[in-house]
């Protein structure tokens, strides 16, 4: 069950950098090996923004959705990060700020429903894209359901090639238990988790 009132305005995302999308498309790799040093705040907020966030007044995001119906929605477990505390919380694209789901250390948890991948429970942070399929198909019917998978890939993508340019690592986690993951997020009943996205500072 989400406490709106408890939510967490999130820094103004940076709209350019130093890097071309050239060379973060060059530098792209899977990361499972990560430092024990904390994220910041602003670099959660950009990787969030990356993910899903609003690039128009008309709503338009980071990612292309089939006929705008943006089935996504982002979660963040936060287990080390400047700023916030231990929990899950929800990313809220309009408003660009979180809500709390849960509290408390979750990185654990979260690991173990991917069947024991500890480098989800060693990131300092863990991003989770879920779906709620009805928006999408509810337009296209069945075919909807490529849809979201494909915008879940974009997704995706867009926090690879944002944690390049932040010079962070991370990589994406398909192999977990649907309903471990629900019950950890709390999430809906019409809501299916698709990806788990630990990021963290590259371990040398």
């Amino acid at each position: 069950m989400t406490d709106d009132s408890i939510t967490i305005a999130l820094p103004e995302p940076r709209y350019d950098s130093d890097i071309s999308v050239e060379k973060t498309l060059l530098q792209r790799r899977s990361v499972r090996d990560y430092t024990d040093e904390a994220l910041t705040l602003l670099e959660l907020a950009q990787l969030l923004w990356a993910t899903q966030g609003i690039t128009d007044p008309r709503g338009f995001r980071t990612a292309p959705s089939a006929g705008a119906t943006y089935p996504l929605e982002i979660y963040t477990v936060v287990g080390d990060v400047e700023d916030i505390a231990n929990g899950v919380y929800r990313y809220k694209p309009h408003q660009h700020e979180l809500i709390k789901v849960v509290e408390g250390e979750q990185r654990e948890a979260l690991a173990q429903a991917a069947l024991d991948q500890q480098f989800i429970a060693q990131a300092p942070v863990d991003l989770v894209i879920t779906a709620v399929y009805e928006r999408t198909t509810g337009r296209y019917g069945e075919r909807g359901i490529r849809y979201v998978h494909m915008e879940a890939g974009h997704a995706a993508q867009n926090v690879y090639l944002q944690a390049v340019a932040l010079n962070l690592g991370t990589v994406v986690v398909g192999a977990f238990y649907d309903n471990q993951v629900t019950e950890i997020l709390k999430l809906a009943d019409n809501e299916v988790p698709l990806y788990i996205i630990p990021v963290g500072r590259i371990k040398d």
